[in-house]
């Protein structure tokens, strides 16, 4: 692939985006996308094979941005709580760098075809693992409470930073730290063990 294809491959990505953002995957045509790319409709088609392969590839690329962000932590000298929060704070930012394709992420995945909706699936399960991996680990340290379920407490965790693409803004008074650390306080209060 030349540059300048790749260049219009990565336009129509982030138009791709921040269409199925806006209007969802479904409500989204061909048509849509070629107009606000000011291209033909047909002309799209030298560049891609189809709207589900955007789909696939944002959904790809977003999930090698989490996996990036977090795995690289696993390894990190840190106590429980501080990992912990570490992970909350890469989760939130990577959303708030890329609202957009955090939004197709986790609202329009569920539209996939079955291998990659699977693959996704996939993912999904092996995030859970991380964050009940570093459940696990507190809980052996001493530092959280023996009663945790690590499973539920995993759930409670990825719902609180998972569904900030519904109501962060970037600009406002809080930034994704702020809103991660936020969180995080209010979890370890309950999970930490009482001094």
């Amino acid at each position: 692939m030349t540059d300048s294809v790749k260049s219009r491959r990565e336009q129509i990505l982030d138009t791709a985006s921040t269409l199925f953002s806006e209007r969802g995957y479904h409500a989204t045509s061909m048509r849509d996308l070629a107009g606000e790319l000011g291209m033909q409709g047909g002309s799209l088609y030298a560049h891609i094979s189809g709207k589900e392969e955007l789909l696939i590839e944002i959904v790809n690329r977003a999930s090698r941005q989490f996996d990036t962000a977090l795995f690289s932590l696993r390894d990190v000298p840190l106590p429980p709580g501080e990992k912990l929060r570490e992970a909350m704070r890469r989760h939130v930012q990577v959303v708030a760098d890329n609202m957009e394709s955090a939004t197709v992420f986790f609202h329009e995945w569920k539209h996939l075809s079955p291998s990659a909706y699977a693959r996704v699936t996939g993912w999904r399960d092996s995030i859970d693992a991380f964050y009940r991996e570093l459940i696990t680990q507190g809980i052996d340290a001493g530092a959280f409470r023996r009663d945790l379920d690590p499973k539920m407490t995993a759930y409670l965790v990825l719902s609180a930073v998972n569904w900030a693409y519904t109501w962060y803004r970037p600009g406002g008074l809080l930034g994704p730290g702020d809103v991660a650390d936020t969180f995080a306080d209010m979890l370890l209060r309950g999970l930490e063990v009482s001094a």
